[in-house]
């Protein structure tokens, strides 16, 4: 009896050795190492090999247990797309407004050209080739407007560019330009609008268009002042039309993920969020280039100041709007809330209880108003919970955005990454088997990368690392703004809300005028949430 126990024994021990036990057991990282330490390199390379990977499944196995995250992007169902096509209008060609005009399928001829001679010579480089996978949206570009002569000029060209064609090449019909946005919106040929003009017109131009019946895309921030913000609210709501804010952000892929993360609670009790916005090139602090043939005689200065306090014609303050108050947001308005916005649809955390400011113009001492450096500390009472915004236009100093639970942090960009924490209660018996190395990330998710994107400047680095240029679908890279752009269309022939629709663009509003409020005046400020109204 003895004899025939031995066999046994040993027998199970040659299993065992040779990883081949399939009893459950409990695989911890430093298992992986042993495969490698107890089998001789030179004869037993393969069979070192295969209990590796055998360890390192199981290793993954249960892991899954702790992380398993399966939320995909809920794109919306094209409805009636054979339908006759919607009639768009675009108020504003700069920076912006060529991206928006581009996620509808319509590109400057010169563009097109410029984009394939960049893939020409850049394989990394998939501009052009994204531009010309958006599918057909079914619109045509009506009306444009703008104020400088020239960037109108292109305006048109882009939306006669049905067929995605460079110079010389096949045109479609071509849009009118009308002199004012009024006369735009009034128009009976246009169904939605698309508004991409400095902040201080946000508002007047959305409002406008909404008691008009028009569709409305409006860029970010929302609104430029605390009054306006209701009152658009109240037209859009009155009038019953579709509309999308411009936080693209809403489409990228990660954020999706990391929304199921914290409905599954896998971070534990969140106290603290951090978010920040580091930048230092020229045109990261709003230093964009001056049209070489602008002038007074091809910009309607008097239309572009609209609400704005009075001053002299400038080039500057043309081109560079975004350095003074009179006509924007400030970092508030513009980068502030794209990363609020991220944490809102990821956590959806509402408008803060209370809030405080401070900063200044450190580096860029160029007559600017808006800060270039800046601190918010927003605090959300019922959530237990503060957030923490900080920015530099004058350093590149990435530190990302994280989400810190007691039982894991969550690092969020255009990747997903999860750490457990070392003193994790939910985790603490799998940190102890092993199972769970605080060092190593117990979830990774990086989609659809194969290489380095071909992004050229800081400042595009800084957005394409925040989700804001690009995402995913299937593994195919997309344009977010193309995907923000073909969701508020579908949402329109469906007569449904799109993801950043005028609720979120209210506690979006509200927030950053809470942060500028409190910069501007140096004191906290309150949420009444029972009158809904600053204090």
């Amino acid at each position: 009896m003895e004899k025939e126990e031995r066999k046994k024994k040993v027998k199970e021990e040659a299993k065992e050795k040779e990883g081949r036990l399939t009893g459950p057991r409990v695989i911890g990282r430093r298992d992986v190492l042993k495969g490698f330490a107890t089998v001789p390199f030179l004869g037993a390379f393969a069979g070192a090999w295969a209990r590796k990977r055998h360890i390192e499944r199981e290793l993954k196995n249960n892991l899954l247990e702790v992380v398993h995250l399966t939320a995909e992007p809920a794109d919306i169902v094209p409805v009636a797309i054979n339908s006759k096509p919607l009639r768009l209008g675009i108020i504003g060609f700069g920076l912006r407004g060529r991206h928006l005009l581009r996620a509808t399928g319509h590109a400057e001829p010169q563009w097109i050209d410029d984009a394939k001679a960049s893939a020409a010579s850049n394989r990394l480089d998939t501009s052009y080739e994204d531009f010309m996978n958006q599918e057909d949206l079914n619109v045509v570009i009506n009306g444009v407007c703008d104020v400088f002569n020239i960037h109108a000029e292109e305006a048109v060209e882009a939306g006669a560019n049905i067929f995605r064609q460079g110079k010389g090449g096949k045109m479609g019909t071509v849009p009118k330009r009308y002199r004012t946005y009024k006369e735009l919106i009034a128009s009976p040929e246009i169904d939605a609008v698309i508004i991409a003009t400095p902040d201080h017109w946000h508002a007047p131009m959305a409002i406008e268009a909404a008691r008009a019946g028009k569709h409305v895309y409006l860029e970010k921030p929302m609104t430029w002042n605390v009054p306006e913000t209701y009152e658009l609210v109240k037209a859009v709501k009155e009038n019953n039309i579709i509309f999308q804010l411009g936080h693209q952000g809403r489409q990228t892929e990660s954020y999706i993920k990391a929304k199921e993360a914290i409905q599954k609670n896998i971070l534990g009790k969140i106290t603290l969020v951090e978010v920040c916005t580091n930048r230092n090139d020229p045109n990261g602090a709003w230093v964009y280039p001056i049209h070489p043939k602008a002038g007074p005689d091809n910009i309607d200065w008097a239309q572009f100041l609209g609400q704005a306090p009075f001053h002299e014609f400038s080039l500057e303050r043309f081109f560079r709007w975004r350095c003074w108050w009179d006509y924007s947001t400030g970092l508030n308005g513009d980068l502030l809330t794209h990363e609020y916005d991220s944490i809102n649809q990821i956590m959806s955390i509402g408008i803060p209880d209370s809030v405080v400011a401070s900063g200044g113009i450190y580096f860029f001492k160029d007559g600017r108003t808006v800060p270039d450096v800046q601190q918010v500390v927003m605090e959300f009472t019922k959530h237990d919970l503060t957030l923490l915004y900080s920015a530099s236009l004058a350093s590149d100093r990435q530190r990302g955005k994280v989400i810190m639970g007691h039982d894991a942090h969550m690092e969020i960009s255009d990747r997903l990454v999860i750490n457990a924490d070392p003193q994790s209660t939910a985790y603490s018996e799998k940190i102890k088997q092993g199972v769970i190395d605080p060092v190593v990330p117990i979830y990774s998710f990086t989609p659809g990368k194969k290489g380095i994107d071909g992004v050229a400047s800081a400042t595009e680095q800084y957005f394409a690392s925040r989700g804001l240029l690009y995402t995913y679908r299937k593994g195919r890279r997309v344009d977010t703004t193309y995907l923000h752009m073909r969701e508020w269309i579908h949402c329109i022939r469906a007569h449904i809300q799109p993801s950043c629709n005028i609720d979120q663009g209210f506690e979006e509003a509200i927030s950053a005028h809470m942060a500028t409020i409190a910069l501007r005046e140096g004191r906290r400020v309150y949420w009444d949430r029972e009158k809904e109204i600053i204090i």
